[in-house]
């Protein structure tokens, strides 16, 4: 297994959509509509204004792993004065691929990115299969996260 690491491009967006998909529903999530053509949109308008940068690894010529960094900015608090937030997604290894250090050089690759965009703090939503690498990276659980739907 010679695993290299290359930055997304558009096309490799249809591969990281069926990746994200694949994710959202190991995780749980049940598939009620096509979510393509919304992730097909998101990755397409925030490649293009560099607020989403993404990671991939690539076992001969196959992606194997995902991550994704979104930048978003807010009013600035103390313990964030730039207001720059990254917002960790898309973080998805294969099963055969897993347990191999891919998803921590894939993390380690976005939270770089996310210190030269000028964030101060990233934040995600961990499931619990990926718990372990963020607590071993350095994350800190906040019990606050909460979220409202119409």
């Amino acid at each position: 297994m010679a695993v290299e690491y290359r930055k997304l491009t558009d096309e490799d967006l249809d591969i990281l959509i069926e990746m994200r998909i694949a994710q959202l529903q190991e995780e749980g999530a049940e598939a009620v509509f096509d979510l393509k053509p919304y992730l097909q949109d998101y990755y397409t308008r925030h490649l293009a204004d560099n607020t989403f940068v993404s990671w991939l690894a690539v076992d001969m010529n196959r992606i194997v792993g995902t991550s994704g960094m979104s930048f978003v900015e807010k009013p600035p608090y103390y313990s964030c004065p730039s207001g720059k937030i990254g917002l960790l997604s898309s973080m998805y290894v294969i099963k055969e691929y897993r347990r191999k250090g891919i998803a921590r050089f894939l993390l380690d690759k976005v939270v770089k990115e996310a210190r030269e965009f000028g964030c101060a703090t990233i934040q995600i939503t961990a499931s619990d299969m990926g718990v372990l690498l963020y607590t071993d990276y350095g994350f800190k659980k906040n019990g606050n996260f909460m979220y409202y739907t119409f």
